[in-house]
């Protein structure tokens, strides 16, 4: 990809890419740098109205086209999706700040993977099933809910594009995919890649835009089925008002404050395991175990460790290879995370490694210092909103139950984590943690696990079989054995 700067300011709308019907040009900045890289242009209701209507008109065909058709097209987006990895990779570095060494390992490897695992799925998944032995006439159908608007944040732009639009166009849904305008880049790439992959004009559409103009214009839209979300709490409950006039159904995947509860007997790597999760991808990942619960045997031990890990863990531009983290997205981004550090020194926490300002040697772009504060109160600002940066908070427990307690207390509930080399105790807390996944010892979720949450997390699931599922209506049907 080159230093010039990247025009994407058309839409691809119904097969093809077409200028917008108003400019309204928008800058996309490099957080490395703080220096314009591009310029889309932001759609307004005349080209959501156009995209909604291509997919619309396309649904009728592509929602019988055979299960076997669907999946040699998705097949095919996944070759051309592995030949493309690198400027993927570029795409993806450049608009939101991974280190290239991570957009190319992490970043696009997790559409890739979801790729494959939703190609796999939708091999095995049963669209018509029987209703059961009772009922040996009644057949069950599940069919594609509709037009879909697919809404997806900046921090994992691939992991969120691939897992709505392959289930969905798998299914047999149309769509229109609306990015994130401060990461539009690679959601461009991939709609280049849908059509070299062959899929008919008007099932994949793509329409760039803020969420106050063509999220908001799609999520109200009476031709829209349903919305799928990823993004902050706050926008997910908009969306949700604005869904409801025309009863359509909404699938949402919000922020988290992931507890990680390091027992005294967990292994000598939790606590450096722990540290690191959180601030992988600059701490930007809604599952980031970002509250860090530790029996009071261990605790100044872990806070040390987390020091340590702190003051070793570099920051660097995203152009750069190696083991390093980027900058966050935007200024934005980077001003809500100083004051919430700032909040953090005010409120009592003790600031153990990192803190206000850049880190040496980065006056310029959007780079945060990797902070961990300790003797945090549950109750402290730090202890319940989500920061979505580099900074851990780390508070000691005494019991089992005050550890369940303390992880409990959050309007959140996505990704909880439990270190402990004690099988039933891991179990047992694993039970009554009120969250949608809970990860033990390290382990990540493995191909096909449902990613959501509970409460304020929101209330759909992604991957696997249940990901297929959020897409399709189920229809009864009586007597289909006699005809």
């Amino acid at each position: 990809m080159s230093d010039t700067l990247i025009d994407r300011r058309n839409f691809y709308i119904n097969g093809e890419w077409v200028a917008p019907a108003e400019p309204n040009d928008f800058d996309v900045i490099n957080p490395s740098t703080e220096e314009v890289c591009a310029v889309i242009s932001l759609g307004g209701e005349a080209d959501t109205d156009a995209a909604v209507a291509a997919a619309k008109a396309a649904f009728p065909a592509w929602s019988m086209t055979p299960v076997a058709e669907r999946i040699e097209k998705l097949e095919k987006l996944h070759e051309i999706y592995t030949a493309r990895s690198q400027d993927m990779a570029e795409a993806i570095s450049l608009e939101m700040g991974a280190p290239i060494s991570m957009a190319q390992t992490q970043q696009v490897g997790a559409g890739l993977w979801h790729i494959q695992n939703i190609i796999r799925e939708l091999k095995a998944f049963q669209f018509e099933r029987p209703l059961g032995p009772d009922s040996p006439d009644n057949t069950i159908l599940y069919e594609p809910v509709g037009v879909c608007a697919l809404i997806t944040p900046w921090n994992w732009p691939m992991n969120q594009v691939t897992l709505k639009v392959v289930p969905a166009i798998g299914v047999g849904c149309t769509m229109v995919l609306k990015p994130s305008e401060i990461a539009p880049l690679s959601s461009a790439l991939f709609a280049e890649m849908m059509h070299e992959a062959g899929f008919p004009p008007g099932v994949f559409n793509l329409v760039q835009g803020d969420g106050p103009g063509v999220g908001t214009q799609l999520s109200g839209h009476p031709d829209i089925d349903m919305v799928s979300f990823t993004g902050s709490t706050r926008a997910g409950t908009a969306i949700t008002k604005n869904a409801a006039d025309s009863v359509k159904r909404v699938a949402l995947e919000l922020g988290g404050k992931g507890a990680n509860i390091i027992f005294a007997d967990a292994d000598e790597k939790a606590v450096k395991r722990g540290v690191q999760r959180c601030f992988n991808n600059s701490g930007q990942s809604c599952n980031a175990p970002t509250r860090m619960l530790v029996e009071r045997s261990l605790y100044d031990e872990a806070v040390a460790t987390a020091q340590e890990v702190a003051n070793k863990t570099a920051v660097d531009n995203s152009s750069q290879e190696g083991r390093h983290i980027g900058p966050v997205v935007s200024h934005a981004q980077w001003s809500k995370i100083q004051g919430l550090i700032a909040k953090g020194e005010e409120e009592g926490a003790r600031l153990v490694a990192g803190g206000p300002g850049r880190p040496e040697g980065h006056d310029t772009g959007y780079f945060v210092k990797p902070t961990v504060f300790a003797d945090v109160d549950p109750s402290m600002t730090i202890a319940q909103e989500e920061i979505f940066g580099p900074v851990l908070s780390i508070m000691p427990f005494d019991t089992e139950e005050e550890a369940i307690a303390i992880a409990n207390d959050t309007p959140y509930g996505l990704t909880n984590y439990v270190q402990t080399t004690d099988g039933q105790k891991a179990r047992r807390v694993a039970r009554q943690l009120r969250s949608g996944m809970v990860e033990m010892n390290g382990r990540p979720q493995g191909a096909g696990a449902p990613f959501g949450g509970y409460g304020q997390s929101g209330n759909g699931r992604e991957g696997g079989e249940w990901g297929i599922e959020e897409f399709l209506e189920v229809k009864s049907v009586s007597g289909w054995s006699e005809v």
